[in-house]
């Protein structure tokens, strides 16, 4: 059975995005590979086994083109209340809390918040199958 490890974003600034998935979500340097053109840095913590994979292309200043295939990424917290409050105090700007219901059952309590080179991230609250 296949197993998922990482998902990769393309990133401009290597420091300032570290930053962001630490102080988001306390992400911090599973591994930094550097090759000549590029560098692979890997986030993780303590809470899942996944990764998230930042590659930095040496020399690289333009931002890259999200395109219109890319969704987000999706973090789950136990307090969604809590957590957007820090992120909004820590100056990360995360959007309005959001309540999605399906026949009139609660279905999810999220946000999104993005990085530093515009990927989305939704936010959800650990509730039913976002765990």
């Amino acid at each position: 059975m296949a197993k998922a490890i990482h998902s990769m974003i393309r990133v401009i600034d290597e420091k300032r995005s570290v930053d962001f998935y630490r102080r988001a979500f306390g992400l911090d340097i599973a591994e930094r590979l550097d090759f000549e053109t590029f560098t692979l840095v890997y986030l993780s913590n303590a809470e899942s086994p996944f990764e998230l994979e930042l590659t930095i292309n040496k020399g690289r200043t333009e931002p890259y083109a999200l395109g219109e295939g890319y969704g987000h990424l999706a973090f789950s917290v136990a307090d969604l209340d809590a957590e957007h409050r820090r992120l909004t105090e820590a100056g990360l700007n995360p959007n309005k809390i959001v309540e999605f219901e399906r026949d009139g059952m609660l279905l999810a309590r999220f946000f999104f918040i993005a990085d530093p080179d515009g990927y989305k991230i939704e936010v959800l609250q650990r509730h039913g199958r976002y765990r």
